[in-house]
């Protein structure tokens, strides 16, 4: 195997571990809370601007803000889905009628979170150098932070897979999403389930801003990007499937690993063609039923 091969499959995992995490927590808040939410990115960039605030400010290690943007986002995420997501749904008319209001509901968050971040933190690209220098896998140089982002990446995902597999809480995730109706008569309390899949799906954007503010730019503005990745990869693994999404994730970053090696210009697009081609031919995703 080539040097240049090699680099292209190593660049394509750190890149998947990153998406699968961003995916998956939309993946929690549309599957089983239904919500499409548009905000999602936002969630992401005020984790990579409260761990790149921390750092410049007070020195703090990145790996330890995951135990600071991580919980703080979530408890943001449990209040936004119990006082604005619960009483939309509560005057909804019909499930698919709360659907399509609450698409509209997340951009009007977006924009909120935008504004105040652009207040709070401004509109220039920022940055931080953490774990800079470089390792040697064999003859390939890598930067040492984008291997420990795609450990965390990994170990969280792997975590989180095995907290829906393996736990009582999980196991009424899994029933929720499954048939709400159902796991409510099984003693499940479907509300309070609804708000925990939005605000684990918080949680898990704040770890994927952390993770990213460790390796990329950031800056006010990027929400959006990865609220559009996080839609693709979604669809591709199957909506509401988190191992699709997991799937998905690294299936996206090594596609995008080798666009970018050959034209970096062309990266989003590719995600688009897949993503166009994907709802052409079989737009229940891999995972999806």
């Amino acid at each position: 195997m080539t040097t240049a091969v090699l680099n292209i499959i190593i660049t394509g995992l750190i890149m998947g571990g990153i998406y699968a995490l961003i995916s998956v927590g939309l993946s929690m808040q549309y599957g089983v809370a239904r919500i499409l939410n548009i905000a999602h990115g936002e969630f992401i960039m005020v984790g990579a601007f409260i761990t790149w605030m921390l750092f410049t400010n007070h020195l703090l290690n990145p790996l330890y803000s995951l135990a600071i943007a991580g919980p703080f986002l979530f408890f943001v995420g449990y209040v936004v889905h119990r006082f604005l997501f619960k009483t939309l749904k509560d005057r909804s008319p019909s499930l698919p009628a709360f659907e399509g209001n609450s698409i509209l509901l997340a951009f009007g968050i977006m924009f909120i979170i935008q504004s105040l971040a652009m207040v709070i933190w401004g509109t220039q690209i920022q940055g931080y150098s953490f774990m800079a220098y470089s390792v040697y896998l064999g003859s390939i140089r890598f930067s040492a932070n984008r291997l420990v982002l795609l450990a965390f990446a990994v170990a969280i995902c792997l975590l989180f897979y095995l907290f829906l597999t393996h736990t009582r809480i999980g196991k009424a995730i899994r029933a929720s999403a499954q048939d709400p109706d159902a796991a409510g008569l099984m003693g499940v309390e479907i509300n309070k389930m609804l708000a925990l899949c939005f605000a684990i799906g918080a949680l898990m954007a704040g770890f994927a801003g952390v993770l990213l503010s460790m390796v990329y730019p950031i800056q006010t503005t990027m929400g959006l990007q990865y609220t559009v990745i996080a839609i693709i990869v979604v669809v591709l693994g199957g909506l509401g499937s988190i191992s699709g999404s997991l799937i998905g994730g690294f299936i996206l970053g090594m596609l995008g690993s080798i666009v970018n090696a050959f034209e970096p210009g062309l990266t989003m697009a590719a995600y688009f063609f897949v993503f166009m081609i994907l709802l052409l031919v079989k737009p229940a995703g891999i995972m999806g039923r």
